[in-house]
């Protein structure tokens, strides 16, 4: 079963992400650098950085490990609790989160257009929360620019191409999480 939402980008709705927002903004410039993970081992996300809450590398797929990072001391009791009501009005329960992490483009920083290949990418729901922006960030999903508004939450269709570019001042900050319901994965 593929993850095609049917549409480039399904919004969910406001959410109160203030704590989250606020803990984020307020990391010390070290934890960026922490996990390098993702721009060593993805070219389009070399411009990035991200502070990991938990990830996999999904080797073995369906049977899976996902494992807690560094960031997940600095923004799992912010993180967690939003996480779980955004799962809870929209997706079946019993599922897993197998990535969680605020990731932010640099100052003019670029992902180049990708699809997200790997088999878990078919099987779960790609969740982004806005963080912080400017009006100069350019977000791409199959051929059309599509606008991400701070205090709503938004599904990705990671099955058609995206692109970010960040021609702005300031980087450019979403907290990203991966869910896999019930039944598409193995524990």
């Amino acid at each position: 079963m593929t993850m095609d939402i049917g549409v480039p980008i399904k919004d969910l709705g406001s959410y109160t992400i203030e704590p989250l927002r606020d803990k984020i903004l307020a990391l010390p410039e070290e934890a960026w650098a922490g996990n390098e993970f993702r721009q060593l081992e993805y070219e389009v996300h070399a411009h990035t950085q991200s502070v990991v809450l938990v990830f996999t590398h999904g080797h073995g797929w369906p049977n899976i490990e996902v494992s807690k990072e560094v960031g997940w001391d600095l923004l799992a009791e912010e993180a967690v609790p939003l996480m779980h009501k955004i799962l809870e009005d929209h997706y079946p329960p019993g599922g897993t989160i197998i990535r969680a992490m605020a990731a932010r483009l640099q100052a003019g920083g670029v992902i180049k257009p990708h699809n997200d290949k790997h088999p878990s990418f078919h099987h779960g729901h790609r969740i982004h929360i806005p963080i912080s922006s400017n009006p100069r960030v350019r977000f791409m999903i199959d051929g059309r620019p599509q606008r991400m508004q701070i205090g709503n939450v938004y599904e990705i269709n990671n099955q058609k191409q995206h692109s970010v570019m960040n021609k702005g001042s300031e980087g450019r900050v979403n907290f990203i999480f991966d869910y896999v319901p019930p039944n598409n994965i193995s524990r």
